[in-house]
């Protein structure tokens, strides 16, 4: 682009403080003389502010913004008007029903591909807004969101894979293993999060950059680069993957104090090669499907991925240096910001989490009658179903949905479905529906018929095989109003989910199969050739990891899992088709999950159908049943875990091979550590009993427990085939339910564009244990703030900033828990006052108190011996 200083009777005078804030100007501001430009040059700096206006909502008004939009210009000049209409008119066929595409913008687009006649800036404006809105789609992203955190540009000559990533990825792996996998046992529990470990792994980086000799190992033609120089950007987020992805604790170790103590199922063989041997079969079967899914849930454009978004913005704003400017009036710097953020929080949780517990569970109304059950049941955070419209002050409460980081839409659905669900529970608790109103009402405890908690041992042999004399003697299993809103729901939600996401995402679903079946059949090409989009056509410079790589892994850990279970040596007391059932509907519900998961960041877990599922194959059988779950829980779990990683290096443009490699190895090196964990502990003395001194009580066992001999013992056929038979058909119900509203939002798609029917059951799933609307309608407020209105009046202040503040308060609460642990609860510190005691003081804290009364007879129910 040039601009003239002579007198030019076809030009247009422009004074220097119209020109556009860009370098390229540089040199006409310093003579401070006015300049004559063309009609043509006059357009590209129309075009240039039109750019600006577009490229500066990702935030990013810093150096590298000259040459994001430096490049979409040189795009945009080059790029045919009727080429652009094609763009455009894929994208809205594409994008059609994507609720994260900007309404804005899709309604622009439509009335461009209309004609010049449709669009009222006339034909010159009309030609550059095609040109740039398709540049923008063909070469950058069409979310904001992904902008703010992803360049357009690459540069493949980046250190990626080096050795003082390995070195800086391995140490912290084996750290955060060990004490997430320790911690998982404790109570209460802190874990070292994938937040933690990334800032602590940037001085880290910085610290081998000034340490590590400027030298090449050779290893025959292979050479090492020990210092290849500053501490990169692709380091970082390559060593963040690694990290996050294995510095966790092991899935099926978090099982094994269940399977293996006296007090539990008493499988004392199970030792550490066992443990090894299925956290192979466990963690790499999740591991391999992960690959297999990159077609679903990583190439397609739509699979946005909020949730690893603040990841990588985080790593740009430690590694990426940024030019001071001012946005909505606001010139801090991130990196600024996040320390300043990080480090408030981390004071202030000394207030809610130890100076003054009662801002954190901010049950007020409940103060002002105590014992007023109808109050507690209303309005209470603990007992009830939390309609209360100020519910805390504490930050790990309003982020407990994560209303920074998922779009608003996905924050909005389940809150306005969790309201409804409140109603739901409210109504069948007062009209007593099956016997809800002789227990407290929003519980997860399961009961028997004379009030008190499920007494298991009673209905056991010596051998913890089923009784059924003394189960018909005793009282069959009773379970709250939110328990039944949330056990109905949960078995609706699968089936309506897996349909829903296949009918409207139907022809994502079939091009990623066609193109998996591509890549088995031609391997030597890459997955990337059938995608056009501007992330895939930077990753063509990588070598891609083949489909068969993953494919093969995958089939290795369902032979090592059904070595595990089924060989003679290990007397499981499980045959393997049990676990072989699980794994095919695990994969089978996976894939239109991991899409749902992509685009909306909603999660959703199936380990409840995997403890149904062993009950219903192998009824009596406690053990199957933990199995089951392990092997559901583990695909899905493992699964969504390293799919997410592979999205963020997709957005990185890190070299796929190296983050296979990674991958592997920290997972690996994650499973021998965990395994020795589990060695360690089962020698403490009192080890999961809850007079454990060092607290170690392991309440995920103990549920776990319960839940094996309710769903596995007992089975799901006694206990809600007698009592609930409607749970049984809450499948066939959800099935049907998916096709007519499929087609209703379809038919309504603009009035119903940002409804999505799974999310909004989702928030049905909100009741039934210590969780409520109390912990989601924070949430909702901080969304409606940042993710809506901020969003939409000051995109660029958005953009910049939300990650920042969401990544800066996340970590500042992280850091903080760790600190009240080690200082205030590791040896335990009591502070007792009235702030720290209301809270529990009246029924809402107690917990245990019915709406009605026992009976004279002294029990409720089923009538004795009208259940089998």
């Amino acid at each position: 682009m040039t601009l003239t200083e002579k007198e030019d009777t076809s030009g247009v005078v422009v004074t220097t403080e119209f020109l556009p804030d860009h370098g390229l100007y540089d040199d006409i501001r310093e003579k401070k003389v006015d300049v004559v430009v063309t009609e043509t040059e006059g357009l590209m700096i129309h075009s240039y502010e039109h750019i600006i206006e577009r490229i500066k909502s990702s935030g990013d008004m810093d150096d590298l913004l000259s040459e994001d939009a430096d490049f979409v210009i040189e795009k945009l000049q080059s790029m045919d008007p009727a080429e652009a209409l094609e763009v455009l008119a894929a994208a809205i066929d594409y994008h059609s029903n994507d609720i994260n595409f900007p309404a804005a913008t899709m309604a622009k687009i439509q009335r461009l591909v209309q004609g010049v006649e449709a669009y009222d800036e006339g034909e010159v404006v009309y030609d550059l807004d095609i040109r740039l809105e398709a540049s923008m789609i063909k070469y950058y992203s069409p979310y904001p969101e992904v902008r703010s955190v992803v360049g357009p540009l690459d540069d493949p000559t980046i250190p990626v894979e080096t050795f003082r990533v390995y070195l800086v990825a391995m140490v912290w792996v084996v750290i955060g293993a060990f004490v997430n996998q320790i911690m998982t046992y404790r109570r209460p529990s802190i874990s070292l999060s994938s937040q933690v470990i990334q800032i602590l792994i940037f001085p880290c980086g910085r610290f081998m950059q000034y340490v590590l000799p400027k030298k090449k190992i050779g290893f025959g033609r292979y050479k090492v680069d020990l210092n290849p120089g500053p501490w990169s950007f692709k380091e970082q987020v390559f060593c963040s993957i690694i990290v996050n992805c294995a510095a966790t604790a092991s899935i099926f170790n978090s099982y094994m104090p269940t399977m293996r103590l006296e007090m539990f199922y008493n499988q004392s063989w199970m030792n550490y090669s066992y443990s090894v041997l299925m956290g192979l079969a466990v963690q790499f079967f999740g591991f391999g499907m992960s690959g297999c899914l990159r077609r679903w849930a990583i190439y397609p454009t739509k699979a946005v991925w909020p949730t690893v978004l603040p990841v990588l913005q985080l790593n740009r704003t430690l590694l990426i240096p940024e030019t001071k400017r001012n946005i909505n009036g606001w010139t801090i710097s991130k990196y600024r910001l996040f320390y300043i953020l990080l480090l408030c929080s981390l004071v202030y949780l000394f207030l809610p989490d130890f100076l003054f517990k009662a801002l954190s569970t901010f049950n007020w109304m409940t103060w002002i009658a105590p014992n007023n059950k109808n109050l507690a049941y209303v309005t209470g955070s603990l007992i009830g179903v939390g309609f209360n419209p100020i519910p805390t002050f504490d930050w790990s409460v309003v982020n407990y949905s994560r209303p920074l980081v998922v779009p608003f839409f996905s924050t909005a659905n389940p809150f306005f479905g969790s309201v409804l669900g409140g109603l739901i529970v409210l109504i069948c608790y007062y009209t007593n529906y099956k016997y809800s109103a002789y227990l407290p009402p929003n519980t997860s405890t399961v009961y028997d018929r004379f009030g008190n908690s499920y007494n298991t041992s009673r209905i056991l042999t010596v051998d913890q095989q089923f009784n059924v004399t003394a189960y018909r003697d005793y009282s069959p299993p009773y379970i709250s109003a939110g328990q039944n809103m949330y056990q109905a729901t949960a078995y609706t939600i699968y089936t309506f989910a897996f349909v829903y996401v296949f009918a409207s995402e139907w022809h994502t679903m079939v091009e990623a199969l066609k193109g998996f079946y591509h890549g088995l059949r031609y391997r030597t090409g890459s997955n990337y050739d059938r995608y056009s989009d501007p992330m895939s056509t930077h990753m063509r410079n990588y070598k891609e990891v083949p489909d068969w790589w993953y494919l093969a892994l995958l089939i290795a850990s369902i032979g090592v899992g059904i070595a595990a279970v089924g060989a003679p040596a290990f007397p499981t007391q499980t045959p393997v088709y049990v676990v072989v059932v699980a794994v095919v509907v695990a994969v089978g519900l996976l894939i239109p999950f991991i899409v749902l998961y992509s685009t909306t960041g909603y999660f959703m877990s199936i380990n409840n159908l995997g403890t149904i599922l062993g009950g219903y194959l192998q009824p009596g059988n406690g053990l199957a049943c933990i199995y089951t779950r392990t092997f559901a829980f583990g695909v899905d779990e493992q699964s969504e875990l390293v799919v997410g990683d592979l999205k963020m290096a997709h957005y990185a443009k890190i070299p796929p091979r190296a983050v296979f490699r990674g991958q592997f190895i920290g997972t690996l090196i994650m499973i021998f550590v965990t395994s020795g964990v589990v060695e360690i502990l089962v020698g403490m003395e009192d080890f999961c009993s809850f007079q454990n001194k060092s607290k170690f009580v392991c309440t995920f066992a103990h549920t776990l427990y319960a839940d094996s001999l309710l769903m596995g013992v007992i089975g799901p056929a006694r206990t809600f085939g007698e009592l609930y038979p409607m749970f049984k058909w809450a499948f066939l119900i959800g099935a049907c339910m998916a096709p007519p509203v499929f087609l209703i939002r379809k038919r309504f798609l603009r009035y119903l564009r940002f409804f999505h029917p799974v999310l909004f059951m989702g928030g049905l799933l909100r009741y039934g244990s210590t969780y409520n609307l109390s912990y989601y309608l924070p949430g909702f407020y901080a969304s409606t703030a940042f993710m809506w209105y901020a969003k939409t009046r000051y995109l660029a202040w958005w953009s910049k900033y939300n990650y920042i503040i969401s990544s800066g308060m996340a970590a500042g609460v992280a850091f903080g828990s760790i600190l009240i642990f080690l200082a205030l609860q590791l040896h335990p510190v009591k502070l007792e006052w009235w702030g720290n005691t209301v809270q529990d003081a009246g029924i809402d804290g107690d917990g245990s108190v019915p709406l009605m009364d026992l009976p004279e007879q002294g029990w409720f129910g089923l009538p004795p011996g009208s259940w089998q």
